[in-house]
């Protein structure tokens, strides 16, 4: 183990030889290290340490920015060199960093490096589109790639260390961080989880271009009562296990090396002390390696949740329920001496905290080099290159859903020359990077008018505001009325501002914010064929826009270079095909809404009162999980089984043939789902359990097989064991949820 540095270069090496030759036979994994050759330079580490020392490995503290940059406050200095800190957040740049890290290893008993963490949720300079967005996809190599971009300029900047990816399975469009998830399938999250993992991590932590990734929020998160933040959440453990967990189950799979805590209660016991979670779950059953770091001061918040009498309580709690890592609020900082003193935890349980930690440092190679991330010539070399921009205006494309295109009105025919750009988010720059932008500099991003423009410079782009996005001003009306009436074709941007959605940004109303509706219908009254190009980060009630507007595009928040990507679409360079990750309610009173809802002793009929339905609005969402159109057409076959029945141990083969039938060469996300006849629990209508993103030219059929295996068709049965069950299967395939051809086979003992 040698450390890089001057005056301490020897000091650390020197001082663990000498441990390890006093102790005589080493016994390694003492101290929770692990058996391998980092195990053994842990434990030896460990016996050196001081119990303030171990304890500042275990507490995360921010830095701040001000006008004149990044600062750190005078106490946090104070804790750094005196070893009460082992993790830094909110501070990146390579020089800065390396300033912070110089006090941690130039001025410390011991040097131990510091870990420095950042939100790098969709991009680090160069932004991505929101992780919702980037869902709708459905491309997991993108969305891999797009998460090894971000490492790439992370680390060139300083960072160690992305709290993401956020894997919360979301049914509930009022709860403002659903754009910051995958939506609201576990099938399709947990390939996405896996990917992004996959992406930060690259194939070892040791590699320059990689940070460490942090899955988040473990658990639950997501299912928030009423949709709003931090609320809480009590559910079955079948819900928890069967919808919840998976992502997270497959981000450890995929390696991930720290998971963070939920903010909220689940049955009762908040996350971060929850040790039916951390203990039983995450340890236990799964065999985590990692290390757990609360969300923000979620310590100290146990306090509010009325589960701990003092701050003493509540860091007992806390590491007794297998939290490693505390972030900003100084519980574990200004108690854990104490409660070890007081017997009330033990130095052990401080020690295996320590050691998950300490191997996260060693991998990345910080002991070998503190400041190997901290290269002012690499970081101007990888952020925003050229190579970057194109990558995330390939994946802006790819996100974007077409929800409606009457006519063909759209892809919009070069002839057109007088064309009028309508709405608040029309000349946008600052809300298009979405919430949780990192250090993306929104005046670096492309405003819709701006792609036009560069797309077509020689186009008569007649620009109104309109309205502002939640204003209730109608000054702007005629102008924009008169905007239209001189043009040939009307493009309407219309959405959310940025902050309306992300963490604390629950609403009640997810129908377009302000007087935009209204907008929207002054310029319908002009008889003008109208583009809605729609930019929200999260689904949105707009039944008046799906019932007058042409054609509509969800375009969500596409960051750094969403202008050139929507006009990209607009203009057919692109031909969309993006399908929806999570459901469009058609009015909020029918969330939670979500495709692979069960059955219901009575279900639905039209003209039967006494089913499960609504006085005053249909069951149906406005849009269905799964949906997306193209500009070109599909037809798909009926489908075949390569067998009737199947075996537990065998597998069946389900094919299908895609034709495109339209006049453009296109993709589309061809979608396998299952549905469970007869069994021990209720089982949901249908299932996604397999897609493929196939391109077609005009005229062109392929044929799409899916393999279907007893894995596919296993649930947590009535007694909880996880496993199939003999019995009678339905096999659905089609571009979305509700659109599909079927099959039946049965499954055999």
């Amino acid at each position: 183990m040698e450390f890089y540095m001057t005056s301490k270069r020897f000091l650390i090496p020197c001082l663990i030889l000498m441990v390890m030759s006093a102790c005589g036979e080493y016994n390694s994994g003492s101290y929770g290290g692990g058996q391998d050759d980092i195990g053994r330079k842990i434990d030896s580490l460990l016996s050196i340490m001081t119990l303030d020392e171990k304890i500042g490995q275990m507490t995360l503290y921010t830095s701040d920015m001000d006008q004149t940059g990044a600062f750190l406050r005078p106490e946090y200095i104070e804790d750094i060199r005196a070893g009460r800190v082992g993790s830094i957040f909110n501070a990146y740049g390579a020089e800065y960093t390396r300033y912070l890290q110089e006090m941690a290893v130039e001025e410390t008993r011991l040097g131990i490096p510091l870990l420095f963490g950042y939100d790098v949720v969709h991009g680090h300079r160069t932004i991505f589109p929101v992780p919702l967005a980037e869902t709708a996809s459905w491309d997991i190599d993108m969305m891999r790639l797009t998460a090894e971009v971000a490492a790439r300029e992370a680390a060139a900047e300083g960072l160690h260390w992305t709290f993401a990816p956020m894997v919360d399975i979301a049914r509930d469009a009022r709860w403002g961080r659903i754009v910051e998830g995958s939506g609201e399938d576990a099938y399709l999250s947990s390939l996405i989880a896996a990917a992004k993992v996959e992406g930060f991590q690259g194939n070892s932590l040791y590699d320059l271009h990689t940070v460490a990734a942090c899955v988040k929020h473990f658990a639950a998160y997501g299912a928030a009562q009423a949709g709003r933040d931090y609320h809480s959440v009590d559910m079955s453990d079948r819900m928890l296990r069967e919808v919840y967990l998976p992502p997270f189950k497959a981000a450890i799979d995929a390696g991930v090396v720290s998971i963070m805590t939920a903010f909220n209660d689940l049955n009762g016991i908040p996350a971060t002390a929850n040790s039916y979670l951390f203990q039983d779950i995450l340890r236990d059953e799964w065999g985590f390696d990692g290390f757990v770091v609360t969300d923000y001061t979620a310590i100290m918040e146990l306090l509010y949740h009325g589960v701990a009498e003092d701050a003493h309580h509540a860091s007992e709690l806390a590491l007794n329920a297998g939290i490693d890592m505390s972030m900003q609020d100084g519980f574990y900082h200004q108690t854990l001496a104490d409660l070890v003193e007081q017997g009330r935890v033990t130095e052990a349980q401080i020690d295996r905290a320590v050691a998950y930690i300490l191997r996260v440092k060693f991998r990345l190679g910080l002991f070998d080099d503190p400041y190997r991330y901290s290269d002012v010539e690499r970081e101007k070399a990888e952020v925003m290159t050229p190579e970057n921009l194109e990558i995330a205006r390939d994946m802006a494309r790819k996100s974007i859903v077409l929800l409606k295109n009457d006519d063909q009105l759209l892809p919009i025919s070069e002839s057109v020359r007088n064309i009028a750009v309508i709405g608040p988010m029309a000349d946008n720059q600052r809300d298009l990077i979405g919430s949780w932008s990192a250090a993306g500099d929104w005046t670096k991003s492309v405003s819709l008018l701006d792609g036009l423009k560069n797309r077509m410079p020689d186009v008569n782009f007649i620009y109104a505001e309109g309205a502002s996005i939640d204003g209730e001003s109608r000054d702007g009306f005629s102008a924009a009325v008169a905007a239209a009436n001189r043009a040939d074709l009307v493009i309407l941007a219309i959405g959310e501002a940025y902050w309306m959605s992300g963490e604390a940004a629950s609403k009640v109303d997810i129908s377009l914010p302000g007087v935009q509706k209204e907008l929207a219908m002054e310029l319908h009254k002009t008889g003008k064929p109208i583009v809605a190009v729609l930019m929200n980060g999260r689904p949105l009630t707009i039944n008046w826009i799906d019932e007058n507007i042409p054609a509509i595009l969800e375009t969500w928040f596409l960051g750094t270079t969403a202008g050139d990507a929507i006009a990209d679409v607009l203009y057919g360079d692109y031909n969309p095909s993006g399908k929806l990750p999570v459901t469009f309610p058609r009015h909020v009173g029918q969330i939670p809404i979500y495709y692979n809802m069960r059955n219901t002793g009575r279900p639905f009929e039209e003209h039967n009162k006494f089913t499960s339905k609504y006085l005053d609005a249909p069951n149906e969402p406005l849009y269905v999980f799964g949906y997306g159109l193209s500009y070109t057409t599909f037809d798909y076959s009926p489908v075949t089984l390569s067998s009737q029945e199947m075996r537990p141990d065998g597998s069946l083969e389900a094919r299908i043939t895609v034709s495109n039938t339209g006049s453009y060469e296109g993709e589309e996300v061809v979608q396998l789902y299952i549905h469970d006849k007869v069994a021990s629990v209720a089982r949901p209508v249908r299932e996604l359990k397999g897609f493929q993103k196939i391109n077609l030219v005009p005229g062109e059929s392929k044929e799409v097989v899916f393999t279907i295996t007893n894995e596919d068709l296993k649930f947590y049965r009535a007694d909880m064991t996880f496993g199939s069950e003999p019995g009678e299967f339905t096999v659905y395939i089609g571009g979305n949820s509700r659109d599909t051809q079927s099959a039946e086979f049965t499954l055999r003992d």
